[in-house]
């Protein structure tokens, strides 16, 4: 696909646009002002495979608390603010690497000024986030509804309003829980923003569906060549928000690294308990770093043609399977072994 090339912008030590890799985002759900269980949060999801992590900074507390977090975490941190400039300042101020504001409901002009003024100084990206959630009235009625075209004239009215204080370091977020919707508005500000844009399906439910809503819609537009940043909202453990955006970005080829599990979906010819081992083995490969394709499969007919196209696959018989590497049939074994022989082989893979 061909990436649309935006204005490269510097969060931290990352950085995105200009056809830079898509940085997958995650965004705490502990309390910000428990320094202790953010942190910890935090490195749990680093080392699973985000790249920017967001807290939300509604107290004084909580400001003071980045202090301590941004010390003891490897990625760029950025503040979530609502309503208070105050709290935009104290953010910054205690070292967010970036702030996510909307500047339309940040107090008024002269309020939105001083927090960008502060950001200038020390040169951080300020994130406008616009929701479909919370479209102007003025703009609902206007296009008789909440509209994708409501949402991209509100998010370019608030990259006007960041502009006109003479500031440029923008990212820019548009976001609905309708999935179409969000593929409109995310088409539509393609073509007249430059800046880097954050992509997401907002609320779009728990792991299961939410999970299929964003892979739908942020595959859609990551497809179209849109997209510098990537989070899946789900509602429940943000490390499940990690591992679907990975998969996502792997499945559309923008991301490489990782086992790739490939499962058949079992059928009455199964003799094994294919799918407890299917859930095994994906969960054994997440521990590995190894860019190689493994092939669960449960059955004579389709099974050793599938593995024997992956990388390393198993193909089961009854009560037992093939264990197949690179191509070849490398030995038979119980089906009480087979978790226990593929570990084996991943714990000494050699390219």
């Amino acid at each position: 696909m061909q990436r649309e090339k935006t204005k490269v912008i510097k969060i931290g030590d990352r950085v995105i646009g200009g056809g830079n890799p898509v940085l997958i985002q995650s965004m705490t759900n502990t309390r910000t002002e428990d320094a202790e269980a953010t942190i910890e949060q935090i490195n749990r999801l680093t080392d699973c495979g985000c790249e920017i992590i967001r807290c939300t900074v509604p107290t004084e507390e909580a400001a003071k608390a980045l202090r301590v977090i941004k010390q003891r975490i490897s990625i760029p941190l950025v503040a979530d603010i609502h309503f208070d400039h105050k709290m935009a300042i104290a953010a910054i101020e205690n070292g967010a690497d970036k702030i996510r504001i909307n500047p339309g409901n940040i107090g008024g002009r002269e309020r939105l000024a001083e927090v960008v003024a502060c950001a200038k100084e020390r040169g951080i990206p300020i994130r406008v986030g616009v929701n479909s959630g919370s479209l102007e009235r003025d703009l609902v009625e206007k296009y008789k509804g909440v509209t994708a075209k409501g949402i991209v004239e509100s998010a370019l009215d608030k990259v006007h309003m960041i502009e006109d204080c003479g500031y440029d370091n923008i990212v820019v977020s548009i976001k609905s829980s309708d999935v179409l919707m969000s593929v409109s508005a995310h088409r539509m500000i393609a073509e007249k923003c430059l800046y880097p844009l954050h992509i997401g399906i907002t609320e779009s439910g728990t792991v299961k569906s939410g999970s299929i809503k964003s892979a739908v819609g942020l595959g859609i537009i990551l497809a179209d060549g849109i997209g510098d940043t990537i989070r899946v909202s789900l509602s429940g453990d943000p490390v499940e928000e990690v591992l679907a955006a990975k998969l996502i970005l792997k499945t559309l080829g923008l991301r490489s690294g990782g086992i790739d599990v490939v499962s058949c979906p079992t059928c009455g010819r199964t003799q094994i308990d294919l799918i407890s081992l299917a859930n095994d083995v994906e969960q054994l490969a997440s521990q590995y770093d190894l860019d190689i394709r493994v092939a669960v499969m449960g059955c004579a007919v389709n099974g050793p043609g599938e593995a024997k196209e992956a990388d390393i696959g198993i193909a089961g018989g009854k009560g037992e399977g093939l264990l197949i590497k690179k191509g070849e049939i490398i030995k038979k074994v119980p089906e009480s072994e087979l978790l226990p022989a593929l570990k084996y082989e991943l714990d000494n893979w050699e390219s």
